[in-house]
């Protein structure tokens, strides 16, 4: 027990490269820390542009294994996290394409966001350790999250990137095959439209928006083991 508890320790010190390079060799501790790190990230990529739990769930999944089953096509030239958040994107993306008509973008970028003079802030909070506290934010969050859900898709997915993952306009710009001055315009945009559908701002709960913690992490990790043939494998 103890050694295993240096060992899970050990890698939590390595960085994604490091962490990579075990993977290759099919490491499953490995594999399951990579998992670990990135699962939010993707899941709330996903969910942005398919606005469905279920579905990004398997977005998720399917993006682990497809970078898994081909890391020889990392090189290190970009963080794993963009490779990763690549692979989900596409992913994500071909699944929404298949599965109706996008809105014109044209008619999207279009629509009138008068009437709300500001914006809409949304700083991380620490956990309330008040029990009372801690439900009343859980409903402001699932609030938030309806609001989320209601965006326009170009501009959901831009919101979900920027201040929800706190990536750059540069990064969400790459990510999203689009122009930085369109991301910033279609971000405040998002603000502008989320201000108009709440009465206050909901600062408390951004941070916690969407989260993919607990049973639904431990299924997406437990699934793409099983799917790379690495469930049970005794830690190196």
């Amino acid at each position: 027990m103890q050694t295993a508890a240096v060992t899970a320790a050990s890698l939590d010190m390595l960085d994604d490269g490091a962490l990579v390079e075990r993977a290759r060799n099919r490491d499953a501790a490995a594999v399951q820390l990579i998992m670990q790190r990135h699962n939010r990230r993707l899941y709330r990529v996903a969910r942005s542009v398919l606005n469905d739990d279920s579905e990004a769930e398997d977005v998720v999944q399917e993006a682990y294994v497809r970078a898994f089953t081909h890391l020889d096509g990392f090189r290190g030239e970009a963080q794993l996290s963009t490779w990763l958040t690549r692979i989900a994107l596409n992913e994500a993306l071909g699944r929404l394409r298949r599965r109706r008509t996008m809105v014109g973008l044209k008619d999207i970028d279009g629509i009138n966001d008068q009437g709300a003079s500001r914006v809409i802030y949304l700083p991380s909070l620490s956990q309330d350790s008040d029990p009372e506290a801690a439900a009343a934010r859980a409903e402001v969050r699932r609030l938030l999250e309806r609001a989320v859900d209601q965006l326009p898709d170009p501009f959901r997915m831009v919101f979900v990137l920027r201040d929800i993952e706190e990536m750059s306009t540069e990064e969400t710009a790459i990510h999203l095959g689009l122009r930085p001055e369109t991301v910033k315009t279609r971000l405040h945009r998002a603000r502008r439209l989320l201000r108009q559908s709440l009465d206050k701002t909901l600062s408390s709960a951004v941070s916690d928006v969407f989260p993919c913690a607990g049973t639904r992490c431990a299924r997406i990790t437990e699934a793409v083991l099983e799917r790379i043939n690495l469930l049970g494998q005794p830690k190196k």
